[in-house]
């Protein structure tokens, strides 16, 4: 009886270590300097179709992981040996511990042993590395003005502004002329009475002469009846206006188009064949043109009312399309006129002070604003701020009821804003013996723990968390803790861009006081600046109840 239950026993144990051995955890140095690489490695054993997950993300906090390796794989003895390690490192001084990891295979958890390191610090020999004072602040003059930079940026806009008022002033020019333009027949008569004036026949230049009579003649027909008559021969003119008389568009008479084409054909022998004309042929063959010019002016119909109609739309289509045109004109030229101021301001300015002024940048805003100095709770936290701050009701948890007298909180912002500010006072109980329930000055590491589980619980992930101790500007001592962390603003959303933050803790007899900054970084021109302004305005009320 006694054998048979050693040997389950033995087969107990063993059976506990082959499920133990799955996981094994090794470290390659215990002892590091600052900022110098550790690397913990994981082993499993596993069947080919077991599931195995690693650990990710920060699990290894108060040590950062740098870098993740791929996972090593090796088959040996019918089972699957995985080998997963993690690139640590830690860049204050101290001793810390890597906690207990947790591996999952096949739904089932297994954990490594929790590992302790030890960071230390670079050693410096003082004897032979000089020590200096540190230097005192210095004013600076301002940058100079960047003139070439201006210059080139004014050239440019110049060049391009002078082009797109070259060609809206071209437009307009053309518009303009046209508007002008006199209605076809008045336009013809008025062009015969110049060539009336002209000194082309004195001159002895009938080639140029007839240039000018056939153009205005084909020029009223092109605007009159046949819109392709400029670009016509003369051929082709006199047969388009035979089909215009055919079909009934117009009432040519026969005598008129063959008086034309006569004409057209006397100057095209005067024109390309240098044919001499007998004295008075040119003044006959004007007389004709008018003429012509008035038999053709008899015979085109008259616009109909629907014609009436469809030009009095179109004009007022115009006239609309002509204020549109003046409206974008003009906000073409201011924006021009924006475009260069923004040039010269910037050029001169900054264009960063430029990008401020158009978009907004509301923590410069704070930071050139008129801040408030207050005392805040009991005991009080005295504090400078860039707005005054808000009491925020809090509910005190059952389990802190009897230790816990009074709690206030002050807020302003949210946690998602570009600034977040957030202040508790906590006054504890004093028992029967006249102490302070919870001697809280006893363990500041365990209150800070406490504290940054609140700040998860209240959205902060991803929280990359770094310690040290912290003095006020009158000796009282504290612990602080900054870094970064992700805003989760809601069940499946959790914000990219981290949020610096920076959280003071302080312990009295009889109570504890936490100052909380939460900022967006704005290419570290303002917002260090502000953080830095609020934290070392923190005092301390000492607590003497």
């Amino acid at each position: 009886m006694k054998q048979r239950y050693l040997f389950v026993t033995v087969l107990f144990f063993l059976f506990s270590f082959a499920g133990f051995s799955q996981v094994k955890s090794s470290i390659d140095s215990t002892s590091i300097k600052i900022g110098e690489e550790i690397v913990y490695s994981i082993q499993v054993e596993a069947d080919s179709t077991d599931l195995v997950v690693f650990p990710e993300g920060q699990t290894f906090t108060p040590l950062e992981v740098i870098e993740s390796y791929k996972i090593d794989t090796t088959f040996e003895q019918a089972k699957y040996r995985l080998i997963k390690k993690y690139g640590l490192t830690q860049f204050d001084s101290g001793r810390y511990t890597i906690p207990q990891q947790q591996v999952v295979i096949n739904d089932k958890r297994f954990g490594t042993d929790s590992v302790s390191v030890e960071v230390r610090d670079v050693a410096v020999d003082t004897t032979k590395q000089k020590m200096f004072d540190i230097k005192p602040a210095i004013e600076v003059d301002e940058p100079p003005l960047d003139l070439k930079t201006l210059l080139l940026w004014l050239i440019s806009i110049v060049i391009v502004l002078a082009i797109v008022g070259y060609i809206l002033f071209r437009r307009k020019k053309l518009k303009d002329a046209k508007e002008e333009q006199l209605p076809p027949y008045e336009e013809a008569i008025t062009a015969l009475h110049t060539l009336d004036s002209s000194t082309y026949l004195k001159e002895n230049k009938p080639k140029e002469y007839y240039s000018h009579l056939t153009e205005i003649v084909k020029r009223y027909l092109d605007r009159e009846v046949d819109e392709t008559a400029l670009e016509s021969t003369s051929d082709e003119l006199i047969a388009r206006l035979q089909l215009h008389k055919d079909s009934g568009n117009f009432e040519f008479s026969n005598e008129t188009i063959k008086r034309l084409d006569a004409i057209l054909k006397r100057a095209d022998l005067v024109k390309f064949a240098k044919m001499y004309q007998a004295e008075g042929q040119a003044s006959s063959d004007r007389k004709t043109i008018e003429e012509i010019i008035n038999e053709t002016k008899e015979v085109i119909p008259e616009p109909t009312e629907e014609e009436l109609q469809e030009n009095a739309e179109y004009q007022e289509a115009q006239r609309k399309k002509r204020i549109r045109r003046k409206w974008a004109y003009g906000a073409l030229g201011l924006l021009g006129v924006v475009l260069i101021a923004g040039a010269v301001y910037g050029g001169v300015k900054g264009f960063d002070d430029l990008k401020d002024a158009v978009i907004g940048n509301e923590i410069r805003d704070l930071a050139e604003s008129r801040w408030i100095k207050s005392e805040y709770g009991d005991p009080a936290i005295i504090i400078e701020t860039p707005e005054v701050l808000i009491r925020t009701d809090i509910e005190v948890p059952e389990s802190q009821n009897m230790r816990v007298a009074n709690a206030s909180v002050f807020t302003e912002g949210e946690i998602t804003d570009p600034l977040y500010v957030w202040l508790n006072t906590t006054m504890l109980k004093q028992s029967s013996q006249g102490q302070q329930e919870g001697q809280a000055e006893a363990d500041l590491e365990a209150l800070m723990d406490e504290a940054l589980t609140n700040l998860e619980k209240r959205g902060a992930k991803n929280m990359l968390v770094k310690r040290e101790s912290f003095e006020t500007e009158k000796g009282i001592t504290g612990l602080k803790a900054y870094g970064k962390f992700n805003v989760q603003v809601s069940d499946d959303k959790v914000l990219t861009n981290a949020s610096n933050y920076e959280l003071l803790l302080f312990a009295q007899k009889g109570g504890i006081q936490q100052v909380l900054v939460v900022y967006q970084e704005d290419d570290g021109r303002f917002a260090e600046d502000v953080k830095n302004r609020i934290i070392n305005s923190v005092e301390l009320e000492i607590s003497e109840k």
